[in-house]
């Protein structure tokens, strides 16, 4: 192939919105939606997890609020429409509404029975609540949570079949030291194992597929170039975890500012991946959800 026809290829995969790098994964765009709301305090969402239906989600501001979206998709499975609620301001344990440096919610992850994780970023911590609207339940804080770099503390979070959780910070310290996991199971933290950190790809979101896998999202700002993404899926087995199979990668200014991801079965039986975007409650940036069919 000659250089002008990869060229060629490299461009039109870039404008398809995906590429795949590695043979066995593919991931191909469904659909981008921009979610709108006219209500107070929208914008600035950060995770988000679909129902295994794909009908409703849940998903979490920065600035410390839940929201539902209540989804209507058309015949091929697109979004057609959404239905936003404001469920609820996130509490601390005290009963009190989140504010200041304990209100940077990131990371969302929702156990079967509903119970929702949410882990935050001012001061680093991974809270359990009940419902939506009551008080925090405090989680023990790792030592090593509290020497985390400010705004770049616990982005992502996710919820494994067995109930444990595992978070990851969005910064390592270095460009050369890897990204710890760490792991809430049976009452306690560990650190079971960590994934490689590649220049400037920082993980902003995760979650576990009905496949078993740990999907982690990652993104790089190249300034005026814009933001691009990429999704890496690995399987972990005990105190061990794989290599890791890149599914996704897009180009710079080809979409938002992706932070959350939510991972599911459609109804062709194919996995989606749903993105969200954080507009930074800016002008120039968009709530955008854009998703993804996983083909093997």
């Amino acid at each position: 192939m000659s250089v002008g026809s990869r060229l060629a290829l490299i461009a039109l995969l870039f404008a398809s919105g995906c590429v795949a790098v590695q043979a066995g994964a593919t991931a191909t765009l469904v659909q981008e939606y921009s979610w709108t709301s006219s209500l107070p305090r929208f914008g600035g969402f950060s995770g988000i997890e679909v129902s295994d239906d794909g009908a409703s989600f849940i998903a979490v501001s920065d600035r410390g609020t839940l929201w539902r979206g209540d989804i209507t998709r058309d015949a091929k499975g697109a979004i057609a429409s959404i239905d936003t609620t404001f469920l609820a301001t996130l509490k601390t344990s005290e009963g009190k509404p989140v504010r200041g440096a304990t209100s940077d919610s990131e990371g969302l992850a929702i156990a079967p029975d509903g119970t929702i994780y949410v882990s935050f970023e001012g001061i680093a911590r991974v809270a359990r609540y009940r419902t939506p609207d009551a008080p925090a339940e405090r989680i023990p804080r790792m030592e090593a949570f509290k020497k985390l770099q400010a705004n770049s503390a616990l982005e992502a979070l996710a919820i494994d079949a067995e109930g444990a959780l595992y978070t990851l910070p969005e910064r390592s310290g270095a460009l050369d030291r890897p990204y710890p996991v760490w792991r809430y199971k049976n009452g306690a933290w560990s650190e079971p194992f960590s994934i490689p950190r590649d220049g400037e790809w920082l993980p902003v979101g995760a979650d576990f597929g009905p496949d078993g896998k740990f999907y982690v999202l990652e993104r790089d700002f190249k300034g005026l170039l814009g933001f691009r993404s990429r999704v890496t899926r690995y399987v972990i087995s005990g105190d061990t975890i794989s290599k890791g199979e890149r599914v996704l990668e897009t180009g710079p200014g080809r979409y938002d500012n992706f932070e959350g991801i939510s991972v599911w079965r459609d109804a062709t039986g194919a996995i989606r991946l749903t993105l969200i975007s954080d507009d930074n409650f800016t002008f120039y940036l968009r709530s955008g959800i854009a998703e993804f069919r996983l083909s093997d």
